[in-house]
């Protein structure tokens, strides 16, 4: 079977392999790097990794190999979805509020992935079976612009801009609460939280996650903002404005309990996205225009 190698020089330590991978392979699923280290396809330092309990240290070589994909039992759908552009290595799309990206236990239909595999067959396969072409994500209740991979060069390539901080993500954000300040960083690490598995925390032993934000609006009771991001971690914005006090408006995990503007799922909008191109290399930026659904809180919001 042909695969797809990637090598790593470690940058992190008294981490377990696993998660250092799931974070430095731009959020990789973890239950798929744990088959690929029981499969035999991961080595340290060049030999092939026999536990996913390892921890890692600085400068350690990891060496993955990517089997080819086996052929896919997520189904192909007929979703309409929103291109923004499209060549022979990627695409940008336009993902609509609600929509999950891929596919996950109990959530198999419906998805960006159901439906970009109705439009072609050409999607990289670095990061697993169930997530075809998907360079890094976007929650479900967040809308907006993110990258789609057509082969593996192209992933590999984009994927690098992300971890190096090249590429350029900005986000809008309706938050609760008046920020005073015109604007700000944020620099706090993020892991999961002891307490609650499924939650996103600041902690000591995180890692890196910056944000800068600038203040566009201010309403009585709420801020609009533009947020840039550095690092992309899990939940970024949302835990890190939370961290300041300002929660995003309908954030159901990070926010507030009660609020004035009535909405369920964070107010976010992936709305700029910039990056070199893999074969061209020529600077490519798209922008997307605000959602329907996000013009009307903003309407609430000044109607208070």
């Amino acid at each position: 079977m042909d695969t797809e190698k990637i090598q790593i020089i470690c940058e992190s330590e008294n981490i377990r392999i696993d998660a250092y991978l799931s974070e430095a392979l731009n959020d990789l699923s973890r239950n798929y790097i744990q088959k690929l280290i029981s499969g035999g396809h991961v080595t340290l330092n060049g030999k092939k990794l026999e536990s996913k309990k390892i921890k890692v240290t600085l400068e350690d070589l990891i060496e993955i190999d990517i089997p080819e994909p086996e052929l896919l039992s997520i189904k192909a759908e007929s979703i309409p979805i929103d291109i923004v552009y499209e060549d022979d290595d990627l695409m940008i799309i336009n993902k609509p509020q609600g929509m999950v990206v891929h596919p996950a236990p109990g959530n198999y239909t419906g998805t960006l992935v159901n439906a970009l595999m109705a439009l072609t067959e050409k999607l990289s396969s670095i990061n697993g079976v169930i997530r075809p072409g998907i360079v890094h994500r976007i929650d479900k209740d967040t809308s907006g612009l993110l990258m789609v991979a057509k082969n593996n060069k192209a992933h590999e390539f984009l994927a690098a801009q992300l971890k190096d901080k090249t590429s350029r993500r900005e986000y809008y954000a309706i938050v609760n609460g008046v920020i005073k300040q015109d604007s700000g960083t944020i620099d706090k690490p993020l892991g999961r939280s002891l307490k609650d598995r499924k939650k996103i925390a600041i902690i000591p032993e995180g890692r890196e996650a910056v944000t800068h934000y600038e203040v566009l609006e201010r309403f009585k009771y709420h801020t609009l903002v533009k947020l840039k991001l550095e690092t992309g971690r899990t939940h970024q914005i949302r835990v890190h404005m939370a961290s300041i006090g300002y929660p995003l408006l309908g954030d159901p995990v990070y926010g507030v309990k009660s609020e004035r503007v009535k909405y369920e799922g964070q107010a976010l909008h992936a709305k700029i996205i910039g990056f070199v191109h893999p074969t061209t290399h020529e600077q490519m930026l798209f922008e997307s225009e605000l959602p329907d659904y996000f013009i009307k809180l903003i309407h609430k919001c000044k109607s208070l």
